[in-house]
């Protein structure tokens, strides 16, 4: 089943809504739920009752935190949060080993727990628009990840694990504080065809010199020259994908 809710649907309460106790009822029927757009302040114990939901998409709310039983969902494969008021995530976010893409941007989050590293199926994460300072040395255990998004953080340095990322094919830290990236990751990321790093003290020169750089260049010309091939539209930017700094 699945159920989308606008915000007419639900029962206001101080400051927000409620999480619909009908939603709740449903339990196993549940496979996809959008509540987004909803003035939520609150994921209830409750949602550990939905087992077989597949999706979750809860974005643009007022939610401040998940539940710790959140790791119960362990049908969950996509999971949106995007533009709440969330600033962490609970250890038990590790639980979560089925899911593919997980996006929380526009958050306040100003730490990943390390458990992160337990989602051996995660192939999309987006973490822009936090406070993160860095990311979790586990990171490098999300083997299936292709892309990373971590624009507009504060993030200063890259952990040497996320050489370990051989399928990673999308790399973006636009507007950090990075200076510097793992030598080794050119070349040990041989899937990796784009690396965005604007508004990054990084120069053009660091980038050039690092192993590897050759072979990362071919596959940046290689991913645009078929998609101009294929007549894909892309933007002027697109074209400068790869190299951005």
């Amino acid at each position: 089943m699945n159920l989308l809710l606008n915000p007419d649907g639900l029962a206001p309460q101080a400051g927000g809504e409620t999480f619909p106790d009908e939603v709740l009822n449903l339990e196993r029927s549940v496979r996809t739920l959008d509540l987004t757009h909803n003035k939520i302040v609150d994921i209830p114990m409750d949602i550990s009752k939905l087992i077989n939901m597949q999706r979750m998409v809860l974005a643009d709310n007022l939610i401040q935190r998940l539940p710790i039983n959140l790791g119960k969902l362990q049908s969950l494969k996509v999971m949106t949060l995007d533009g709440n008021r969330i600033s962490s995530l609970p250890d038990e976010f590790g639980q979560l080993v089925r899911l593919e893409c997980f996006s929380i941007s526009r958050n306040s989050i100003e730490y990943l727990p390390e458990t992160i590293g337990s989602l051996r199926n995660l192939q999309l994460l987006n973490v822009s628009n936090n406070k993160l300072k860095s990311l979790p040395e586990s990171i490098g255990s999300c083997f299936s990840l292709e892309e990373l998004q971590a624009n507009d953080n504060l993030i200063e340095d890259l952990p040497e694990s996320i050489c370990n990322l051989i399928h990673l094919k999308s790399l973006c830290l636009d507007n950090n504080n990075v200076k510097q990236i793992p030598s080794n990751i050119l070349k040990d990321c041989k899937a990796l065809q784009n690396i965005s790093l604007h508004g990054n003290p990084i120069s053009m020169d660091q980038f050039q010199q690092m192993e590897g750089f050759q072979e990362f260049e071919a596959r940046r010309r290689k991913k645009f020259d078929k998609q101009i091939d294929s007549n894909v539209m892309i933007s002027s930017k697109g074209l400068d994908e790869g190299v951005d700094l």
